[in-house]
């Protein structure tokens, strides 16, 4: 049995988060008794709760901890004056942090792949958990969106084994990740936002990791990491805890990645790339080349070891999705000795993640889409891979700027770049009020930038503007895209409704 034998009553303190509600929900598969607190518990996560047999009590309050709990697991959104953490830590409670709980309650006897990065992680910690289960390696997962292909976004690990192939035989290179290839695998997608307010460290370098891959370093989460080095510092951390024995795989097109793996790894390296890619000096062991894109998926070419693999055809689209692809599957052969035709297979059943290019409804011949891009980076691939699906009509990009980073002006002039692939673009207003105004977002000028450079834009003043807008001007064989890392005041119901 990898995770704890003793049977523990845990509460979690914010338990209605993505992440600390799919962990109460490892817990309570585990056998544990779980409870947890929140000042709300709206769908998707309150419903899901209560499936799964946690014990929710609404608000914070020292009285939520009686019977006393074995252990406490306190959500990184709560802050020194919760008045429930509070207690608990000066209580003499036993308390821990999402991070510390899944690894020395969970991860224990296993062998995790930690998808680490910017950009990407969701997705690829999803495909390479559903290539690790089509295998028959039974893999645990938790991730940080719900991956079509399964019922939740975690599982606890199994027992089941399948004869491995030789991972020397199926990628043409020697591989030491060896202890990987004998125990089972966890995937874990890797966080580098903080742990709690009492222990400021990433929650990635405490995940253990046997298999690391690393998409991406791109300046984010300001309100953490307030300059690049700082950000590049937690990324230097969770390269070097990947052990000597173990297994990274590398994005070569990013400098930083390739600076910082090439500086920082004691492990091997394996680096992925596309065709056509600057790969920085890096000769790319994992190479896709990618072919046909339309409505059904996007294709491609793989080379191992500069070896011919196949055509591979998956159902989600576009060239970033085809690099999460690679790393993935680089991932489960080298790292864990899937045999590589039975990756590929299996690639062309993976169905994708809610709220990634999660095609909603349509309604009067208009495709809407849900995506959770929020970052420059991320909008722009998702636009663009929209774009190539659906090449006829308008793109509608309707963007909510939430996050502490997208609401401040670090990314003002790529912001100006990212939206090149729409048609049209309706900016909703600034998710937060608390940032001083010289360091905003300046919608008003992006709409300028944006003109000038051929997209129609606007600054809508609220989500019922937008959806007005939107129903107005949308034509059959349109596309609309909502991107937001949140919940976007509702406009999905009220876009639907108005749509139809």
């Amino acid at each position: 049995m990898p995770y704890t034998a003793r049977l523990m009553h845990v509460h979690f303190i914010a338990v209605a988060g993505t992440g600390m509600g799919a962990l109460a929900g490892l817990f309570k598969a585990a056998g544990h008794e779980v409870s947890g607190s929140d000042v709300a518990f709206y769908p998707p996560m309150g419903p899901a709760l209560e499936r799964w047999g946690v014990r929710l009590m609404t608000g914070f309050d020292p009285a939520h901890l009686e019977p006393r709990p074995d252990l406490v697991v306190i959500g990184n959104v709560c802050r020194p004056s919760n008045p429930e953490a509070r207690a608990a830590r000066e209580g003499g409670l036993r308390t821990t942090t999402m991070a510390h709980a899944l690894a020395e309650h969970l991860l224990e006897g296993t062998a995790p792949l930690v998808v680490a990065g910017t950009h990407g992680k969701t997705t690829t910690s999803a495909m390479a958990a559903f290539l690790l289960h089509e295998a028959g390696r039974d893999p645990g997962f938790l991730i940080g969106g719900l991956p079509k292909n399964f019922e939740q976004s975690f599982r606890l690990p199994g027992g089941k084994r399948l004869p491995l192939a030789s991972s020397a035989s199926s990628t043409n290179r020697t591989n030491r990740a060896g202890p990987a290839l004998r125990r089972t695998p966890f995937v874990v997608e890797g966080d580098e936002y903080d742990t709690a307010f009492f222990e400021k460290t990433p929650k990635f370098w405490h995940y253990r990791p046997e298999v690391a891959i690393i998409t991406s370093i791109e300046h984010d989460h300001i309100d953490i990491y307030p300059d690049e080095a700082s950000y590049r510092a937690a990324f230097r951390g969770f390269i070097e805890r990947v052990p000597e024995r173990g297994l990274i795989i590398a994005a070569a097109a990013d400098a930083a990645v390739v600076e910082l793996v090439s500086s920082s790894a004691r492990a091997e390296v394996a680096w992925f790339a596309l065709e056509g890619d600057d790969t920085h000096g890096q000769p790319p062991h994992w190479l896709g080349a990618p072919a046909t894109a339309d409505a059904s998926g996007q294709s491609f070419d793989l080379y191992a070891g500069g070896v011919y693999a196949g055509r591979t055809l998956m159902r989600v689209p576009g060239h970033h999705n085809v690099r999460n692809a690679v790393a993935a599957l680089g991932a489960v052969t080298q790292g864990y000795g899937v045999p590589l035709d039975v990756a590929t297979g299996a690639l062309a059943r993976f169905e994708g993640v809610r709220r990634r290019q999660d095609l909603l409804f349509e309604a009067r011949g208009v495709r809407v889409y849900d995506d959770f891009a929020h970052h420059p980076t991320a909008v722009d691939e998702t636009l663009r891979a929209l774009r190539a699906r659906h090449p006829e009509g308008n793109l509608w990009a309707v963007f909510e700027p939430r996050s502490a980073t997208a609401c401040r002006a670090l990314h003002q002039d790529a912001y100006a770049r990212a939206f090149g692939a729409a048609s049209r673009v309706v900016f909703a207003p600034l998710g937060r009020s608390d940032i001083l105004e010289s360091e905003r977002l300046d919608l008003d000028r992006l709409v300028v930038a944006l003109g000038a450079a051929g997209v129609a834009a606007e600054a809508a003043p609220s989500v019922d503007a937008i959806v007005a807008a939107v129903a107005a001007g949308a034509r059959p064989g349109d596309t609309v895209a909502l991107l937001s890392n949140g919940a976007f005041g509702g406009i999905y119901d009220k876009l639907r409704e108005a749509l139809s």
